[in-house]
């Protein structure tokens, strides 16, 4: 979809040819007094459009309008959660009509969160997955033209919110996908598309350089499958090579069946969706190569089935993690947690500014907070409070978790150093205490994103969340300068090659 960006009063955007025209009104009535913004206030005087966001007044070949059809929609008090609900309330009415193109303006001046909320709205109100349907029938909106008081005062707000759209829609493609279109080889090919934009550059990695790293605890996972493992390593480069850049880490399976610890039949479909977090990696790069912001951001994507065959990995079996860290698998559902423990490890030698893994970890999350808010777990708070203000800015929300020390005791082991489970109470946080044993030397947020990056029932499909979130994070740290500490001594990549050396001298 096309988004453009106008200086437009309501009266200039009763002129514009398009075929449906969605008028965003708030709570205060328009001044202004030409016909539709007379007609929006009489309606609202009258109680035919209420105040609540979201309320929606339809006309048909109204005077003086160049569309044959109009939207009157409520925004109440105009920020962007409201601008949100009108929004996707007004397309889902206006697409019915197969519109091909659609102009929204604002009644009232509006800044530019609520222009961004308005573009991602109505990119998600109108998305259609098509890829692997026969008679595709894609989203019928070809151009959406958003009119607003000053275009100029809300242009960077725009360009980054057509830019994250983009990503957003890129992470939904590949959650969408079966995972019969959507392996780990697949993935790492579109990683390797992303570095043809600029400042991009990718590199993949098979079962042969894994197993060099020592990354025994992600190819235990892989090993019950036909299908190769990726590790995918995307760095994007938007600043000086001596800053210090936030490495992503998205967990990438592509399909989950439990291994022999098998999933119920019921719903199975759906663990096509587990590889969502390396989507949102896969996505913020499509953002980043469009807004070009000043920082360096890496990507880290362990990519694997998690299969059943004579050579999957059994409960009770012990794997050593590329940390050194040995694992008693009592649980192989809970494989999610073991490839990203590598890749955490992985990304110490970056030597990062931060480090944020996402991931559709626990089924927990998702009773703890449903599909509203993605749980966040971190070890410092500063990262914490700048994601979630990010989540915030973007409507991407997430809600802080607890990671207190006590958590961790139900994961002893007798046979290990560590289990990759601790039963089912607070097992949102268990699992988040098991992936902080391998961030010690960073400052680590984990995004739990089990009950947010896909629906299902009628609407079934990917969220695109957390691009959003990431996007907003990203190119927040970047403007406020955070982002300008320099790369710490080379010291990390000392020792690990150490310890490689050590360990194939064994």
């Amino acid at each position: 979809m096309d988004f453009q960006l106008k200086t437009l009063t309501v009266s200039q955007a009763a002129a514009e040819k398009s075929d449906v025209l969605i008028v965003l009104v708030g709570s205060a009535p328009p001044a202004s007094k030409d016909p539709l913004s007379v007609l929006a206030a009489s309606a609202r005087k009258a109680g035919d459009l209420p105040d609540k966001a979201g309320k929606l007044l339809a006309l048909y070949r109204p005077e003086d309008v160049v569309a044959a059809r109009v939207v009157l929609a409520a925004i109440g008090d105009g920020k962007p959660a409201s601008v949100r609900t009108g929004v996707v309330a007004a397309i889902n009415a206006a697409k019915a009509q197969a519109p091909k193109r659609v102009t929204l303006v604002f009644a009232q001046p509006a800044d530019g969160a609520a222009v961004a909320c308005a573009v991602t709205a109505a990119a998600e109100a109108s998305y259609v997955y098509t890829t692997t349907k026969s008679k595709a029938e894609p989203r019928s909106i070809r151009q959406l033209t958003v009119g607003v008081a000053d275009a100029a005062a809300v242009a960077g707000a725009f360009d980054q919110a057509r830019a994250t759209v983009r990503g957003i829609e890129l992470a939904k493609e590949w959650g969408n996908r079966p995972a019969n279109h959507a392996t780990p080889t697949l993935l790492g090919e579109a990683a390797k598309e992303l570095a043809k934009l600029p400042n991009i550059k990718c590199e993949v990695l098979g079962p042969k350089e894994v197993e060099r790293l020592g990354m025994g605890s992600f190819a235990a996972v892989a090993q019950g499958s036909a299908e190769p493992l990726r590790f995918i390593v995307l760095r994007y480069h938007g600043a000086p090579k001596d800053q210090a850049p936030v490495v992503l880490v998205g967990k990438g399976i592509t399909f989950d069946t439990g291994g022999v610890s098998l999933k119920p039949a019921a719903e199975m479909d759906e663990m096509k969706f587990d590889m969502c977090g390396a989507a949102s990696v896969l996505g913020t790069f499509r953002a980043l190569g469009d807004i070009q912001p000043a920082i360096n951001v890496v990507g880290l994507i362990p990519s694997c089935e998690n299969m059943n065959d004579g050579r999957s990995v059994k409960p009770g079996d012990v794997v050593t993690s590329m940390s050194g860290q040995t694992i008693e698998v009592l649980n192989t559902d809970a494989e999610g947690r073991l490839i990203l423990c590598d890749a955490l490890t992985y990304a110490k030698r970056f030597e990062p500014a931060a480090v944020i893994d996402i991931a559709t970890l626990t089924g927990a999350c998702v009773i703890a907070l449903g599909g509203v808010r993605s749980g966040l777990f971190a070890s410092d708070d500063t990262l914490a409070a700048a994601l979630e203000a990010a989540g915030e800015t973007s409507q991407d929300r997430c809600w802080r978790m607890p990671l207190d020390d006590d958590y961790a005791e139900g994961l002893k082991s007798n046979f290990a150093d560590v289990a990759n489970i601790a039963g089912r109470a607070g097992g949102a946080i268990t699992a988040a205490k098991f992936l902080q044993r391998f961030t010690s030397d960073f400052a680590w947020a984990h995004l739990d994103i089990a009950g947010t990056a896909w629906k299902s029932g009628a609407a079934k499909g990917s969220t695109g969340r957390p691009v959003g979130l990431l996007v907003s994070y990203l190119t927040s740290r970047a403007g406020s300068g955070d982002a300008s500490g320099k790369a710490k001594p080379r010291k990390a990549k000392a020792a690990e090659a150490a310890g490689k050396k050590a360990r194939s001298a064994k």
